[in-house]
């Protein structure tokens, strides 16, 4: 281990990061069921997302740890995994094999530029107000799915949206989850949305609303359509690439800010290079393997609280999300209910980014606004940001600033414009 590791030198030792592995692993787990229930809602068996997110899990640890050294937890991401069920599968048109191959694609173009320079240029043309815009347009659309999966927010003839009924049980065990996920969230409780997660399960048996048919080990047999499912049959159609080119720019994005953050609480900013391109590979593979593309998750902030210092942290994380396939029977019976807190109370996390936006320069502020609006009424995070970087260059010219927009982010925002026109012309 020391050899692979260098645990000595980064002043840590083999218990230390057994503990933050599995601390980071606690932490995170939660996401095998809610992203497997995501993926759900766009065709892939629920049996085979789940055995998707571990296996991604797993190998994102392993490229984390051999590649990079990092105590880094790499899973599928939460709000990626709504723009491709909910914008590149349902609003967008592309089956799931087809949006898996947009994921491979993007992830693809993400190893380009994380082996290269362009992270650096591509991050500077985007102004930051329509990036921290694009993580609030997100964290709204993950509570409104959120609210909709428990029941909270139901369809209405006249309205569009309305409150559903809080007799319900569904709507019961939701709201009764909320308030003990909250409690533990707030008071910085270790493995506060497994525990409520567990709580919520609970609460299903006991108001009846949980199935309890599906028992027994698990099977590979859905997850052999899964595996490699990739098609490439839309490749040639634009809609394809719309959806490819909004992927890679959400995880270069997100990425760089979460890995650049990570290294920084490291105190190893040398690692940011290796670690985001072990992400880039990542997310390539998340493709092949049936699944969203992976992000650098808040999560590991925890493994690292906790001590994490090396790739160790990452390779117990990883190893422990490959064991947990022996609960997949268990996984599989969790309620939307237990799993909706959760979406909902990230969306309030992810909401905060507003702060970071300047509200007040209404060149800023505007389209930036478009952005947070349009993705969870459009229920499409593609559209809003297609909005709010059309708007953004619009905006600046109209003012006389045209040199505050770099070249390329008219380029961009040309071929969301291009994207935005093309219903009229067809």
């Amino acid at each position: 281990m020391e050899k692979l590791f260098h645990l000595r030198a980064y002043d840590t030792t083999f218990q230390r990061e057994l503990i933050a592995g599995f601390i980071g692993f606690v932490t995170i787990v939660y996401i095998v069921a809610v992203n497997a229930s995501i993926l759900n809602d766009a065709g892939i068996p629920m049996e085979a997302g789940i055995l998707a997110t571990v296996l991604t899990a797993f190998i994102g640890s392993l490229l984390m740890a051999f590649w990079a050294n990092a105590p880094i937890i790499l899973v599928p991401g939460m709000g990626i995994n709504a723009l491709f069920t909910f914008t590149l599968c349902q609003s967008m048109g592309l089956t799931w094999q087809e949006a898996l191959a947009a994921v491979f694609v993007s992830g693809l173009i993400f190893t380009v530029i994380a082996f290269t320079r362009a992270a650096t240029i591509l991050s500077n043309a985007i102004p930051s107000s329509l990036k921290e815009a694009i993580t609030v347009g997100i964290g709204l659309f993950l509570t409104f799915i959120g609210l909709q999966k428990g029941g909270l927010i139901v369809m209405n003839p006249s309205t569009f949206v309305a409150l559903g009924d809080l007799s319900s049980p569904y709507v019961i065990v939701t709201l009764l989850t909320l308030i003990v996920t909250l409690i533990l969230f707030v008071r910085n409780v270790p493995g506060n949305f497994l525990i409520g997660i567990t709580v919520g399960t609970g609460l299903g048996f006991l108001f009846g609303i949980v199935e309890t048919g599906g028992g027994g080990s698990f099977s590979f047999a859905d997850y052999g359509s899964v595996f490699a499912g990739l098609s490439f049959s839309a490749i040639w159609a634009l809609p394809f690439w719309i959806a490819t080119f909004s992927l890679a720019m959400v995880i270069v994005f997100e990425n760089i800010g979460l890995i650049h953050g990570h290294t920084s609480m490291l105190g190893q900013p040398q690692k940011f290079g290796r670690s985001l391109q072990a992400n880039a590979l990542s997310a390539a593979i998340s493709g092949i393997l049936g699944t969203s593309p992976t992000v650098s998750t808040v999560e590991t902030a925890a493994g690292i609280a906790a001590g994490g210092r090396t790739g160790l942290t990452a390779l117990v994380t990883g190893t422990l999300f490959l064991l947990s396939l022996g609960l997949l029977p268990v996984i599989k019976m969790i309620p939307d209910g237990a799993i909706a807190p959760v979406l909902i109370i990230i969306g309030a996390l992810m909401l905060q980014n507003v702060q970071n936006i300047n509200l007040k320069d209404f060149s800023e502020g505007f389209p930036a606004f478009l952005i947070i609006v349009i993705i969870p009424l459009s229920y499409s995070i593609v559209d809003g940001i297609a909005f709010g970087f059309v708007a953004y260059p619009l905006m600046k010219l109209a003012l006389g600033k045209r040199r505050e927009v770099p070249t390329l982010m008219y380029v961009i925002a040309g071929l969301f414009l291009l994207n935005l026109m093309l219903p009229i012309f067809a």
